[in-house]
């Protein structure tokens, strides 16, 4: 007999639990680069535990994690659009009208950034949808 399929979760996260594999979500936005988050600051959120460069992106964060957490609950944007999902690269983001984008890797990235409003649209249509 075949196990029942899981739902994915709605933040993707590492093995440890730590979403955007530890990375910082603010500054993506703040220092315009990927930058790894310390254990000396950290946040739960959405059932993850988000972690932060410094007490003033935590704080950033926790006044508005909508603002700052990647779509889609920080899943691979192009699979989303491909109504599936999939881990991330922290090192392969876009910010599109203020929203972080992550995808799978720099190879997908470039793929998604040939019609990314395309994929866009299509990733909004099967959000949150595809987790289950």
């Amino acid at each position: 007999m075949a196990a029942p399929a899981m739902a994915a979760d709605a933040i993707y996260s590492n093995w440890l639990g730590k979403a955007i594999g530890g990375y910082d979500p603010v500054a993506y936005f703040t220092a315009h680069k990927p930058v790894e988050g310390s254990g000396d600051f950290t946040a739960k959120w959405k059932g993850a535990t988000w972690r932060f460069a410094s007490a003033e992106n935590r704080a950033k964060f926790t006044a508005m994690p909508e603002k700052y957490a990647p779509q889609y609950g920080g899943y691979c944007a192009y699979a989303v659009a491909n109504n599936s999902t999939a881990k991330i690269d922290p090192e392969a983001w876009k910010i599109v009208d203020g929203k972080l984008y992550l995808n799978y890797s720099k190879d997908i990235q470039k793929t998604w950034e040939a019609d990314q409003t395309a994929f866009i649209m299509a990733a909004d249509k099967n959000w949150p949808g595809v987790l289950n």
